[in-house]
């Protein structure tokens, strides 16, 4: 895509993206996800596969208030081969039908969706309830920095707590850091011994405000850029 031709040039021998140039995925050093915003937006799925398009690994689809009608259509407007790509968090139906990558637990949707080949993850708000979900192929930590969408929604834990964590080994490479997510702090992320980040506020205000998908792209290219630097 532009976006990411523009950040090569910032970048010699680069890329942002996280596809390598035979159109496969490649892990970054830092993994990013990119969490939908709860309300259904304008040109979103057009959003969406060009985010795929530029290399991005893992999109959570939470629309909360959505209809299995409301999500099914959303998922045909994303691009088929894009679909192993995508984690729901309702109507877990929609999983054989659509090939998606797997199901997140959450309180409106708490039992285990029991299926082999699809990977399972939750939300967790503490360090002890890390602990107790072990099962999970990956967790999301939350509120890590003070909320960039939710007004009010303040951190959880000091940097000793996290630091602790991450040397005892709570926090890991199956931990993604959520909650005040910006180009800036994703080196103090790496640090702390976060398998990755999720992005939220920090991608989707651009578009939920305006429909502004250049510079969503344009955000979304600084934070990979970032994380696969780390």
């Amino acid at each position: 895509c532009d976006t990411q031709r523009a950040m090569e040039d910032n970048y010699p021998g680069r890329r942002y993206g996280a596809n390598d140039d035979s159109g496969s995925i490649r892990r970054l050093k830092v993994r990013l996800i990119v969490i939908t915003s709860e309300r259904f937006l304008s040109n979103e799925s057009s959003a969406i596969n060009q985010l795929f398009d530029c290399g991005l690994e893992i999109l959570h689809v939470r629309k909360p208030y959505a209809g299995l009608e409301e999500s099914e259509n959303m998922l045909k407007e994303i691009y088929r081969s894009f679909h192993s790509r995508i984690v729901i968090h309702d109507h877990f139906q929609l999983i054989e039908k659509f090939g998606l990558k797997g199901v997140h637990i959450n309180r409106r949707n708490p039992e285990i969706y029991r299926k082999s080949g699809i990977s399972f993850s939750c939300s967790c708000h503490s360090l002890d309830e890390i602990i107790t979900f072990q099962k999970y192929d990956y967790m999301f930590l939350s509120p890590v920095f003070d909320s960039i969408s939710k007004i009010g929604y303040r951190k959880e834990f000091t940097a000793q707590q996290l630091s602790e964590a991450g040397m005892k080994g709570i926090i890991n490479d199956r931990i993604i850091a959520l909650g005040g997510i910006t180009p800036e702090i994703i080196p103090e992320v790496g640090r702390y011994g976060f398998g990755g980040i999720a992005g939220l506020g920090a991608l989707g205000s651009e578009v939920e405000e305006n429909g502004n998908i250049d510079e969503l792209l344009k955000r979304f290219g600084e934070l990979i850029t970032i994380c696969e630097w780390q």
